[in-house]
């Protein structure tokens, strides 16, 4: 905007998913420090969250939602805009992962992680869609992964997932950049998450993954924060369909 601040977010209303913990946890901090009011989208206690955005003086709204059903979905777009008065931004950031070497890769496990990690956050994208397109404004940022670069090893839903979500983010990016949405996605590396609890456990994974990043430890979520600010601010209006790295400097070794 002339004469402001660009990486403002001040009165804009913005979901992130996945909210009660990590990652989710440290971006919807992040956009709220930006100025943003911020829905909590979750299935359980969102109450540590709510706690560390106290400071912020933001107004806070949460929705509780099991996003491994598009059931949900439409309803969570419209209670969000019934309190906000209307949405501005998008963080599909909810996601699961389940570990198996691929002979032994379960249907099941299959579908668990497909439908929560890319499933949802199409429909949910979707039907952010619906309230951003008529408006002519908005901003959309699905959390990809290494795994949308890379193959990774006993996590095959995981990797199909996020490599699903990095050509959802070009193609919804191609299909809503001349309406004035802004569709980009943040591939976090290894960070200190309940995702990534049992490689920190393992010794020798830890010690590996540790000597591949060229910032020489793991990131944390607050890390992230700035990236999706970013992304959520008019500082990044020209920008559509990246998916953005945030990982140390691994994929540059």
């Amino acid at each position: 905007m002339a004469g402001g601040n660009p990486f403002r977010l001040d009165g804009r209303v913005a979901i992130v998913t996945g909210a009660n913990t990590g990652i989710g946890q440290a971006i919807a901090l992040g956009l709220a420090e930006a100025g943003a009011k911020i829905v909590l989208v979750g299935r359980s206690s969102m109450d540590e969250t709510r706690a560390k955005l106290a400071p912020t003086g933001t107004s806070v709204h949460e929705i509780r939602a099991d996003l491994s059903t598009t059931a949900p979905l439409t309803g969570v777009v419209a209670d969000a805009i019934s309190w906000g008065g209307s949405l501005d931004i998008l963080v599909n950031n909810a996601g699961i992962i389940r570990r198996a070497d691929a002979l032994d890769f379960t249907e099941a496990d299959w579908d668990a992680v497909i439908d929560t990690n890319l499933k949802s956050a199409f429909f949910l994208s979707q039907a952010a869609g619906r309230h951003m397109v008529p408006r002519g404004s908005g901003k959309i940022i699905n959390i990809a992964s290494l795994l949308s670069f890379q193959g990774g090893v006993r996590i095959a839903s995981y990797t199909a997932s996020k490599s699903g979500l990095a050509g959802l983010t070009r193609l919804l990016a191609c299909e809503w950049a001349g309406k004035g949405i802004n569709v980009n996605a943040i591939a976090p590396g290894y960070f200190v998450t309940n995702n990534t609890e049992a490689l920190r456990a393992d010794s020798d994974r830890n010690a590996a993954i540790l000597a591949r990043i060229p910032a020489g430890h793991w990131g944390d979520p607050a890390d992230l924060a700035g990236a999706a600010v970013f992304l959520a601010s008019d500082a990044a209006r020209y920008i559509h369909g990246t998916v953005l790295p945030v990982d140390g400097g691994w994929l540059a070794r």
